[in-house]
């Protein structure tokens, strides 16, 4: 797990993060010649630009500034006296008070929650507003333009438009609720109480109520609840702050300033971190918000800004369905206005002519889109979890089905995070782990390298299987460790190694120093000087050796030749993808200072000691292999055209090898690209005569390695060029990093999943467009992610699958819903103001359908199975492609809908034919009754007319569930939706219950519909299915044709 640090405002590019040390105060030349040379590039960027493009200040939006914080450097007179507080007494109580109200009480503060502005969104977002406005409207048609005579259906219109308003706001609660507990987790990691000193005495506070200048007392098993400099500390003080940096020794504590950094310095206590040896006093000077750890809260609990690609598309949908919907108002009110009000006075009064537009809205609006969209979103949430994926938002749930980039971690992400020691080099001979045994008592430098191995080292076998063999072995600690522990116990036992040796002192790996130290004296000789023994990365730790162990045990010098030649073994094992790890020791004299009581300045000449005339024992190789899915894995997604980037810390050589047994890298190593193919424009290439063998518009794959240090060093147009490969490796990447990735990648117009599992993760998961973390990561990480992935990397196949089948489902949805929801509903009030027809579907049937029986159907289609090319098809392009297109369009009107408006009509037409109502005088009629006929029969007739109109659509409307159930496959490819069934069954019987359920007939102008026009649109229905059949194998037929390039 890698810390959190943060940088300067002068460091590089503008990133925020970097990755810190937390022990040791002594900078070495390799850190800081990179550092120099990362300002020095800063630099010349600033120089050379003016300006910063669009690109580049979008991708340093995301961060977490300090604001130069000097808290560390300040001389400590001068703090208290900046506090007004003192060594002796601490803060006077009115002081104390004073500041409280002031700066707040000490806990972070949750992000504002916009209560009324969300209540006001579930209420009037979407068609909210326009059901609400619509039900007023009626409800003053009812009363009191009704009047003397109210017509009772308005008012029952009316109440289910309420209604419906009602569950359309309940709905969307659901859908935007979190079940996520960020704040509460976050603040149950701050103490309760805590020791301060005030007025000169000790008091027990609330931890919620310490300000800055409080004197606090620490002792063992404290918690700080503020950021502290440390006033005074004893010897042995340590504090263990792997919840913020993932480092798990703890760190000495001091008065003294021990870096520049704020969050390297021992000098100062973290919020959240633990005293776990020793006491101290500390000067709070920060709390609440602004200490380190509150700024990390408020990143990770902060909502994420702006909307999803789902939630947009959405709105772009309901757009255009408003301005369709006041348009046809606008056309009705016209014609209402400029002629049927004067031309046909009785026709439609004003009551009535609110009731046809709100009948039009009523035709427009889905009214089961929000519960549809909502039951597929939580449906599939469900089939994901099922799956091992969790989804933390159920807007989140469709994002990654348009996800076109996957930057993913490697080690326990990719790996198996179960490493084993290959091969090892002792003496400049390399052998591999599996000879180790026999060659142990013949080789003297081979035991130099186990007991190394075996003493410099933090893993332990766990006594409860440490009789098993030693495969079966449970062994605690870190991988790397054990792997070299296992190692040692296969050619020696490691515990009579350990107990002939006393450790004196540890400095424990870090991810910047990438070594660690145990200082050991002989158990049996105490009047011999210690030893140091140091494990860690050879890059690193070759420069500082100045001698070997040859094959005989005997000492060398190292010459160049020799350095050369262990570089090319490292470089070799590396490039297998193998971990390399050096081990080494130096013989230590003349140590000045105690490491009991006085471990700081302990330390500081132990990691002095470490800089230079170390003797080298050896290397070892580790190999951890990929999960024995992921190349499969990597291989489906890169078929659904996902690219899938390794981002890590790792050595690039290795990083490279391990992306290429993933499938991640499928180019030859000649052809992998560097930094040098960024480097010059291709314009300028051609200019100079040279020509790039490799061009970015041939169709192979094309692959680059960058490190950390090549990212800090890219400008836009080399980012842009980067971001057109196939294949990414980034190696040596801090979080710093892995921040900037997602930024750059987004503001190409990619759609970005990042994997993460340490806590300095976040800030990149929160960036992403969906954070994935790993079940096995840290609480943090996995509070910033939107979804985590609870067993295997492979489960995101599944993620990606399910998340495409949620925007096809929901295009199938629409699909659905638009026929007989939408466009068959509003021609009857068209031909009813335009043509003087009676509206031959009563507003009321409309509402049924649209929330009744064709809710239930739109439902069922959410549990529809993934379609065969789900994942053999590219992702959508979540900023051009529409959730509701021209094509869509076409089938839902141009097709099912004008067949179900024309059949509709037909038969409702036919009946009043057969009755003896002719259509001639119903046409431009105006509400002419029959010759010779009393108006209560024809309103009799043309009740059920409306009623036949009504089942004629209810029933086609089963065929047309089962034509759009696929795009391109037949039905009779596609497995079966079993929930399709019980939802047809519901809508007979809501049909039913209205039609043939007397005490309606009356209020709501329903009727009892004849058997013989429920048989009828069956076979219409039946056509229409055979119709999208033929079309879907024309489709699959002629993938290139007409018929394939205006498919849905």
């Amino acid at each position: 797990m890698e810390k959190l640090t943060f940088a300067s405002d002068d460091q590089t590019m503008g990133t925020d993060l970097e990755r810190g040390q937390t022990r040791g105060i002594q900078s070495f030349n390799i850190e800081e010649g990179r550092r120099r040379s990362m300002r020095a590039e800063t630099e010349k960027l600033k120089g050379s630009k003016s300006s910063n493009s669009k690109k580049s200040a979008k991708a340093g939006d995301a961060k977490i500034e300090f604001n130069d914080i000097k808290y560390h450097k300040t001389p400590l007179d001068e703090l208290f006296s900046q506090f007004s507080s003192s060594r002796g007494t601490g803060l006077t109580s009115s002081k104390a008070a004073e500041l409280l109200k002031t700066v707040g009480p000490n806990q972070p503060t949750p992000p504002p929650s916009h209560w009324v502005r969300r209540t006001l969104g579930y209420l009037f977002g979407g068609f909210g507003a326009i059901l609400f406005i619509a039900a007023i409207l009626v409800f003053i048609a009812w009363k009191p333009l009704g009047e003397p005579n109210p017509a009772i259906a308005n008012l029952a219109l009316a109440i289910v438009l309420i209604l419906v308003w009602i569950a359309q706001a309940a709905f969307s609660f659901y859908q935007d609720f979190s079940s996520s507990k960020v704040m509460e987790s976050i603040t149950g990691m701050l103490p309760d109480k805590c020791v301060v000193l005030r007025d000169g005495q000790q008091v027990n506070i609330d931890g919620t109520a310490v300000v800055p200048g409080d004197l606090l007392r620490i002792t063992m098993g404290n918690k700080l609840p503020a950021d502290v400099r440390l006033v005074e500390v004893s010897p042995d003080v340590r504090f263990d702050r792997s919840i913020l940096t993932g480092e798990t020794l703890p760190l000495l504590g001091s008065v003294d300033l021990t870096d520049d950094n704020y969050l390297e310095t021992a000098n100062i206590g973290m919020a959240g971190t633990h005293c776990v040896s020793g006491s101290a006093w500390g000067l709070v000077v920060e709390t609440g918000d602004r200490t380190c750890f509150g700024k990390i809260a408020k990143t990770v609990s902060a909502p994420k800004e702006g909307l999803t690609p789902l939630q947009k598309e959405i709105l772009i949908f309901v757009g255009v369905i408003v301005c369709l919907m006041v348009t046809m108002i606008l056309v009705v009110i016209i014609v209402w206005a400029a002629w049927l009000r004067k031309d046909h006075e009785g026709w439609i009064t004003v009551p009535v002519l609110i009731v046809s537009c709100v009948s039009v809205a009523v035709a427009f609006i889905p009214e089961g889109l929000p519960i549809a969209v909502t039951a597929s979103l939580t449906i599939t949430a469900k089939i994901m979890k099922n799956n091992k994926v969790l989804c933390k938002s159920l807007k989140t749930v469709e994002t990654l089905g348009a996800v076109n980039v996957v930057c993913s971690d490697k080690t326990g992400t990719l790996t198996k995070n179960r490493m084993t020691v290959t091969d090892y080099i002792v003496g400049k001979e390399v052998a591999t782990a599996a000879k180790a045994t026999a060659l142990y008592e013949a080789s003297k430098s081979l035991r130099e390298l186990a007991r190394i191995g075996a003493i410099c080292n933090a893993a332990e076998f766990d006594a409860s299987t440490i009789s098993e063999p030693l495969e079966k072995r449970k062994v605690n600690g870190d991988a790397t460790d054990t792997a070299i522990l296992r190692f040692t116990e296969s050619v020696t036992v490691v515990s009579s190694l350990r107990s002939a040796w006393r450790s004196i002192y540890q400095v424990t790996f870090n991810s910047k120093n990438k070594f660690a130290i145990n200082v050991v004296q002989s158990s049996s000789e105490n009047e011999n000087d210690p030893i140091l023994m140091i494990k860690g990365a050879p890059d690193i730790l070759i420069p500082r050796c100045s001698s070997y162990v040859d094959s005989n045990g005997f000492v060398e010098k190292m010459t160049e030749t020799d350095r050369r030649e262990l570089e090319a073994v490292k470089d070799n094992w590396s490039s297998q993808g193998k971990r390399v790890i050096l081990l080494a020791r130096k013989n230590l004299s003349d140590l000045v200072f105690d490491p009991q009581s006085q471990p700081r300045e302990y330390e500081n000449d132990i990691m002095g000691h470490a800089t230079s005339e170390l003797v080298l024992v050896g290397l070892v190789a580790i190999v951890d292999p990929p999960r024995d899915e992921i190349p499969e894995v990597i291989q489906i997604l890169r078929t659904a055209g996902i690219r899938v980037f390794m981002v890590t810390g790792d050595f690039k050589l290795t990083a490279v090898a391990i992306a290429r047994e993933c499938g991640i890298i499928t180019q030859p190593k000649d052809k992998i690209d560097d930094i040098t193919n960024l480097a010059f424009e291709d314009e300028y290439l051609d200019s100079i005569g040279i020509k790039e063998t490799r061009s970015f518009h041939t169709d192979r794959a094309h692959a680059i390695a960058l490190s950390g240090a090549d990212l800090d060093t890219l400008t836009d147009s080399q980012w842009d060029k980067l971001c057109k490969y196939e294949e990414i490796v980034f190696g040596r990447t801090t979080p710093s990093h892995k921040l900037r990735i997602v930024k750059e990648l987004q503001s190409r117009d990619l759609t970005v999943g990042m994997t993460g599992d340490g806590v300095n993760d976040a800030p990149s998961l929160k960036a992403a467009d969906i954070g994935i973390a790993m079940g096995s990561g840290s609480d943090i990480a996995m509070e910033a992610a939107d979804m985590v992935l609870l067993e295997s990397f492979a489960a995101i196949v599944e993620a990606v699958k399910y998340g495409r089948v949620v925007y096809d489902n929901l295009k199938k949805t629409i699909a659905y819903l638009l026929p007989a929801g939408s466009f068959s509903e509003f021609w009857p009030v068209l031909t009813n103001v335009c043509f003087g027809l009676p509206q031959i579907l009563s507003s009321f049937l409309m509402i049924i359908i649209c929330c009744f029986t064709d809710c239930a159907a739109a439902t069922a289609i959410a549990y529809e199975k993934p379609e065969a090319d789900v994942l053999t098809r590219p992702p959508r392009n979540a900023r051009k492609d529409r959730l509701v297109d021209w094509k869509l369009i076409m089938q839902a009107y141009g097709f099912i809908g004008v067949a179900e408006t024309l059949c509709s009509f037909a038969m409702a037409y036919w009946y009043c034919e057969r009755q003896g109502l002719q259509f001639s005088t119903l046409w431009f009629g105006f509400g002419k009754t029959q010759d010779g006929r009393d108006p209560a029969w024809q309103t009799d007739v043309l009740n059920t007319a409306s009623s036949i109109y009504f089942v004629n659509l209810v029933v086609m409307q089963w065929f047309s569930l089962f034509a759009i159930r696929t795009r391109r496959l037949s039905v009779l490819q596609h497995s079966i939706n079993w929930y399709l069934p019980p939802a047809i069954a519901f809508a007979l019987l809501i049909a039913i219950l209205f039609l043939y359920v007397p005490k309606f007939h009356s209020v709501l102008g329903t009727a009892v519909v004849p058997v013989e026009y429920w048989f009828l649109p069956m076979a219409f229905g039946t056509m229409i299915l055979l119709i999208d059949e033929a079309r879907k194998f024309g489709v699959r037929r002629w993938p290139k044709g007409i018929l394939a390039k205006v498919a849905w």
